[in-house]
């Protein structure tokens, strides 16, 4: 049985400062992921992505059907018809554009962008520096022990790390696989959709909840 009470201090130094930087790293890699997350989440509040139409519908019921593809920033761009959106009730709040509103939406799981990969590699620099210490340490050890002891704990820290390796060598989708609908090719889905609307004879959905004065009942506000 080892006496712990006999362990070097550099011994529980090494092993601490492994812990601590694993959980340093994650931290990064969960903190960066959170943010991005919110950041995609408050840039498409209220709006919903349907991926059978590859297209969102926006809060006021319209649709924004996809215009192109930006190979840079590995983004999908999609836009709301100027027309409808400029005679919107809530275009004020919703975007200052005359050409629609504007959706963008990454292709690539995280951590694909730059930004992410950035955060993910700043990650696993923490988690080498992790494994680096007790490693080195282990060389040094003042018994054999506590030498085996500190490359068990490099090994397993290089297993809680590879996680963060294998998401960051994931390669990109490709952009040939990118399911990209062009606006001819929606044409059937866009006359669907106007067919529907019409057939509700609503406007926006704001008119819907808030009916104008004069209207005899909800539902009969703004032309489209």
């Amino acid at each position: 049985m080892i006496d712990l009470t006999s362990v070097a201090p550099t011994t529980w130094f090494a092993t601490g400062y492994a812990v601590v930087l694993v959980i340093v790293a994650y931290g990064i890699d969960l903190m960066s992921h959170r943010a991005a997350r919110n950041l995609e989440s408050h840039r498409t509040a209220g709006f919903v992505y349907h991926e059978d139409h590859d297209a969102w519908v926006c809060p006021e019921d319209q649709w924004l059907w996809p215009q192109s593809f930006d190979p840079d920033n590995r983004v999908m761009r999609y836009r709301g018809s100027p027309t409808i959106c400029n005679a919107c009730p809530v275009k004020d709040t919703c975007t200052s554009s005359a050409g629609g509103r504007e959706i963008q939406r990454n292709v690539d799981p995280w951590p694909a962008s730059e930004s992410a990969r950035f955060h993910r590699g700043l990650a696993c620099t923490v988690a080498t520096l992790a494994a680096a210490w007790p490693l080195v340490s282990a060389f040094v050890a003042p018994t054999p022990t506590e030498s085996w002891g500190l490359a068990g704990m490099t090994l397993l820290v290089v297993l809680v790390s590879l996680p963060l390796w294998s998401h960051l060598r994931r390669a990109r989708v490709d952009p040939e696989g990118v399911v990209f609908r062009s606006s001819d090719d929606n044409a059937a889905d866009r006359a669907q959709t106007a067919h529907h609307q019409l057939t509700r004879r609503t406007a926006y959905w704001s008119d819907r909840k808030h009916p104008a004065v004069g209207d005899s009942a909800p539902g009969h506000g703004r032309a489209r």
